[in-house]
């Protein structure tokens, strides 16, 4: 197989289990890069045994660090940012090459995230989106904790193809996840906003959440899926309840302990 000159960096923390089908799915790639939390179980193995170059980091409470390292190791100027639980099309290589091939004055692309939850395709709801995460290191770096994003100044162009996404095989597997990551998001929140009052924060934890559930289950149709449309979308709202329950958990806590030391 001829390799294409764009690095490939994948994140990942314990990811056995996913792993090995994202990085049998970039083999066509000079320079795979896995950024690694410190995993406890075999996925430096299994990154190491596949050809990729892993580098262990410490997470910092923001995935944009993680992208960021990537960035600066890799040995191409354009990289594919991915998940261990991604897998990268047939046809989104083909493309990906046929754009590249020109230049074109882009400094990042972005393509299009097929989720599958529970193993089932979700073509509705909001979960079968586009996603700016073929970038030109040269001209990009990622900001922001949970929902890390690049930032850049140029343009953007569009990769029609689609990245796979298997993120959970179970509904307990998310809520565990999001758990962690609403911590994450949280305290991001308070950090930056401390003094939000009671009504700001119930309104979030309400009509926010509210307004989630019907954007995703009757706007962007996840009705369609049937029950998987229900129950995603249900536990996509309650992401952002969680968050704000947490950030009122901080808020509460910070106010009894300035009481206390009056």
């Amino acid at each position: 197989m001829e390799k294409v000159k764009v690095s490939v960096v994948i994140i990942a923390k314990n990811a056995e289990k996913k792993v090995s089908l994202c990085l049998k799915s970039v083999q066509w790639s000079d320079d795979i890069i896995v950024v690694d939390a410190f995993s406890t179980d075999r996925t430096v193995s299994i990154a190491e045994s596949a050809g990729a170059r892993v580098i262990q980091h410490a997470f910092t409470g923001s995935f944009a660090d993680d992208r960021n390292l990537g960035l600066d190791s890799a040995r191409n100027n354009w990289v594919l940012q991915l998940d261990a639980d991604d897998i990268v099309t047939d046809t989104f290589v083909t493309k990906l090459k046929m754009e590249l091939a020109g230049n074109k004055g882009y400094v990042l692309y972005k393509f299009r995230r097929k989720n599958f939850f529970l193993n089932h395709p979700m073509d509705h709801g909001g979960f079968h989106h586009y996603i700016p995460n073929l970038v030109d290191k040269r001209a990009v770096r990622y900001a922001g904790s949970v929902h890390e994003v690049p930032v850049y100044e140029g343009r953007m162009g569009t990769i029609e193809a689609d990245v796979e996404h298997y993120p959970f095989d179970s509904v307990a597997q998310f809520v565990d996840r999001h758990n962690r990551y609403s911590d994450i998001a949280a305290m991001e929140e308070y950090r930056k906003n401390p003094g939000l009052g009671e009504k700001y924060v119930r309104d979030q934890m309400v009509w926010k959440t509210l307004k989630l559930f019907w954007k995703s289950y009757v706007k962007k149709q996840g009705y369609k899926e049937g029950i998987y449309g229900l129950v995603f979308a249900a536990l996509f709202a309650f992401i952002n309840f969680l968050k704000w329950a947490k950030y009122w958990e901080m808020a509460k806590n910070q106010n009894i302990k300035n009481q206390k030391s009056k």
